[in-house]
């Protein structure tokens, strides 16, 4: 169902149209070239690049090429050239039938920029058919009454051909009674009409066979044959008269088949037989005897076709009544075919481009041709597409339209169109079309890629391993395709001395974060730099975004102790006077933790101490107290084995040593006690050395006992035989008499042996010979004594 436009709408489209139509004046034009019929397919016609006013280059670059409202296109632009060809073999006769001059008319589109050239291709007749007869039999029944000079008319030939080429001239075939005249009727037709030249007698010669020739005016001439068959018949006096002379009706194209169009009626005087008339065509064309049909008997005139006022508009048929003496008479109808809207307007798309660039304003998506078969104000047409798209229509020459952009378009917002061209007519009821197209909107590289934040902040717990993903960042474009294909760059940093490019490294695909090497929270704690992402359009667009990197510590350090110090020096010495009462501070233990939170956080523990119940060690803050009264029975120099540890997990810990001196009181001097051995803490490994030390002094100490003992009874056997010294062991020269004799009793008696030939005092051993104590004596035996001591001791 068609709906009304309203008031706006139909101004706005009564506006458009006046607006085509003064634009349709307003295009340039080419002029007429012409060619003959049938000439071949490619034949050359022209040259149109100075018509133009283009260089050969150019046409490519504008986008040239020939639009037709013809149905079919019948020329072809060489672009490189400019030649314009036939694209078809062209038969005059079938694009304008009779109509002279054949005009197509045609236009030269170049689309960048936008522009229309208007010219005519007129196709030349040639001389390709011959005159015809519709019937080759002409029958007349001539009355032996009838006067010299009366004209018979006969049957005309058709001529495809036009100009010098169509139907010239007819001719009879030689005879004594009739001469052949041409008359020419009021649309340019030419009627042979056969006059009478000499009376007939029918009973001198009741029949006449002749042969009426049309021919053209070609070279060579082509013609064509009818037999024209007179019989004489005998007189009747009156001849049927119609009752009008002229017709004229109207029919709407939509007529049905088998309409009555008129009636026409013709009277005859005469009685009886020679009264009866009977109706039929006279010189019919083919589309009159085609479309119409006469009753013989009523003279109605039926519709044996329908009519199309776009091919025909007007029918002129003559209707001849004859009575049965062979009289006629004729009449002529008018038939004007009325137009009704029964066309719908036609569409021609001519160029579409998709997609177009979205950035490029004034862009020519579309050029179209539009037409309607229809006349008048059923021929008239308004041509639109959505008000709601950024897209408008502009008018070229007649009936040509092309769509443009308004503006710059936008893929992100939308990258596809649908276009609904509506073309109306104005005729009643109006009739319209709708053609539907789509255009795709290609991308351009406008926007750059924007991350999801614009600071990231991520944890790393220190003694990563290398190649540990630490996490991702991401940026997205809006664009499409190569343009929207992102890219990730670490940025160098613009100050400080931070080795960024040995730390971290980022996949330049995806954007994941990995730490290079091992990191320590003692070291860094944080460090941040700047991520650079990329696109893949020309040129390409980036955006940038901060990363944080936060060490995490782990409990990695063990406490450090600052006092006591723990090194190679004599330990310090911490003075308690005996008489300090309990909780009496003795000292502090300082211990740090390089770590951080609670992995730094110290506890203190006495682990070993000399007399555990006398001292005692706060958790929290390492004072040393003393835990009761100090007693008589309480060692002067106490050592203390203090445990620092910290809070992490699994916890750390170190240990130090405290030496503390109980005093009687701070004024007396500080008499350093001698060293003893470091009290250092048992462990299987030291005692398993001390154990094979040991082992090894016994056994070396035992070895020796056993050989001195051997050597000993070997030497004594040997003095008892030889009774005398041997030659390597020789006695001082002297015997010291402890008893005051000058000479050793035999009991008391030592052997002094030394090493043959030495030049010093070592002895080599000294032992007695006896082994019994004297009694102390005085004087000489007193220094006897000292020097049996002495040598006792050496033994």
């Amino acid at each position: 169902m068609e709906t009304t436009p309203g008031k706006g709408q139909w101004n706005r489209q009564v506006m458009f149209f006046i607006v085509a139509f003064l634009l349709s004046e307003a295009g340039s034009e080419l002029g007429q070239f012409s060619v003959v019929e049938e000439m071949e397919s490619g034949s050359f016609v022209a040259n149109v690049v100075k018509a133009l006013g283009l260089e050969v280059g150019e046409l490519p670059v504008r986008g040239s090429r020939v639009a037709s409202n013809h149905n079919k296109q019948f020329l072809q632009l060489d672009q490189k050239t400019g030649d314009l060809f036939l694209k078809e073999k062209l038969d005059r006769e079938e694009l304008c039938g009779l109509t002279e001059p054949c005009v197509l008319p045609f236009q030269i589109l170049l689309e960048n920029p936008l522009q229309f050239f208007r010219a005519e291709l007129r196709v030349r007749d040639i001389n390709d058919h011959s005159p015809t007869f519709s019937d080759p039999y002409i029958f007349l029944r001539i009355s032996e009454s009838t006067s010299p000079g009366t004209a018979f008319p006969l049957k005309i030939a058709q001529d495809l051909d036009v100009g010098i080429n169509g139907l010239q001239n007819y001719t009879i075939s030689h005879n004594s009674h009739f001469l052949l005249h041409t008359h020419i009727r009021s649309d340019g037709r030419k009627i042979p009409e056969l006059v009478l030249d000499k009376a007939l007698d029918r009973e001198e010669q009741p029949e006449f066979t002749l042969i009426l020739t049309a021919a053209d005016g070609g070279s060579p001439s082509n013609s064509g044959t009818a037999q024209v068959r007179i019989t004489v018949v005998d007189v009747n006096d009156n001849a049927p008269v119609f009752v009008q002379p002229k017709y004229q009706v109207q029919i709407p194209e939509n007529s049905p088949i088998g309409s009555l169009i008129l009636t026409v009626s013709a009277q005859d005087l005469d009685a009886g037989i020679n009264g009866d008339v009977t109706y039929a065509l006279f010189q019919a064309s083919d589309e009159v005897s085609q479309t119409f049909g006469v009753d013989p008997i009523s003279g109605e005139i039926l519709l044996k076709k329908q009519v199309d006022f776009e091919a025909i508009q007007k029918y002129e048929v003559v209707i001849e009544a004859t009575d049965f003496g062979a009289l006629s008479g004729k009449c002529t109808v008018l038939v004007q075919v009325m137009d009704l809207n029964d066309n719908f307007p036609e569409l021609t798309m001519l160029s579409l481009t998709s997609p177009i660039s979205e950035n490029i304003p004034d862009s020519v998506v579309a050029v179209f041709s539009i037409r309607d078969r229809d006349s008048g104000e059923n021929g008239r047409m308004i041509c639109s597409i959505q008000e709601d798209l950024p897209f408008s229509l502009k008018p070229h020459l007649e009936n040509f339209y092309s769509i443009i952009t308004e503006g710059v378009l936008d893929r992100e917002s939308k990258d596809e169109y649908n276009i609904t061209i509506t073309v109306t007519d104005l005729g009643f009821p109006r009739l319209k079309t709708e053609h539907n197209i789509t255009v795709l909107i290609s991308d351009i590289n406008d926007n750059q890629p924007v991350f999801i934040q614009m600071v990231y902040t991520l944890y790393l717990r220190e003694n990563n391993s290398p190649a540990l993903h630490i996490g991702s960042i991401s940026a997205s474009d809006s664009d499409s395709g190569t343009n929207a294909k992102i890219t990730y760059a670490l940025q160098p940093p613009e100050t400080g001395d931070l080795p960024l490019f040995s730390y971290i490294s980022i996949d330049s695909d995806n954007g994941h974060l990995y730490a290079l090497t091992s990191l320590d929270y003692e070291a860094i704690q944080t460090f941040q730099f700047t991520v650079k992402a990329t696109d893949g359009g020309f040129p390409a667009l980036s955006s940038q975004a901060l990363v944080r990197i936060v060490v995490q510590d782990e409990n990695d350090n063990s406490p450090f102790v600052l006092y006591p110090l723990q090194n190679d020096t004599s330990p310090c010495k911490d003075l308690v006077p005996r008489a300090a009462e309990p909780g009496y501070l003795v000292t502090k233990v300082v211990a740090v933790d390089q770590d951080s939170g609670q992995n730094s956080w110290l506890s203190y523990q006495l682990l070993k101490a000399t007399d555990p119940g006398l001292f005692t060690v706060w958790a929290h803050n390492g004072e040393v107290r003393t835990a009761r009264p100090i007693s008589d029975r309480d060692a002067i120099k106490q050592k203390l084995l203090v445990l620092v540890k910290d809070n992490g997990e699994p916890s750390l810990s170190t240990m130090t040593t405290l030496n503390v001196l109980l005093v009687d009181g701070f004024s007396e001097p500080f008499v350093k006690l001698p060293d003893e051995p470091k009290d250092e803490p048992q462990s299987d490994s030291l005692t398993t050395y001390l154990i094979i030390s040991l082992i090894s002094v016994s056994f070396l100490f035992l070895v020796s006992v056993i050989l001195f003992i051997s050597i000993r009874l070997w030497r004594k056997r040997k003095a008892s035989e030889t009774d005398h010294l041997g030659p390597k062991c020789q006695f001082s020269g002297h015997l010291v008499d402890v008893n005051g004799t000058g000479t050793l009793s035999q009991s008391y008696r030592y052997e002094l042996c030394l090493t043959t030939g030495s030049g010093n005092t070592d002895f080599k051993f000294l032992k007695p010979i006896i082994h019994s104590v004297p009694p102390p004596v005085s004087g000489r035996d007193s220094e006897a004594n000292q020097v049996f001591q002495n040598s006792h001791m050496l033994g």
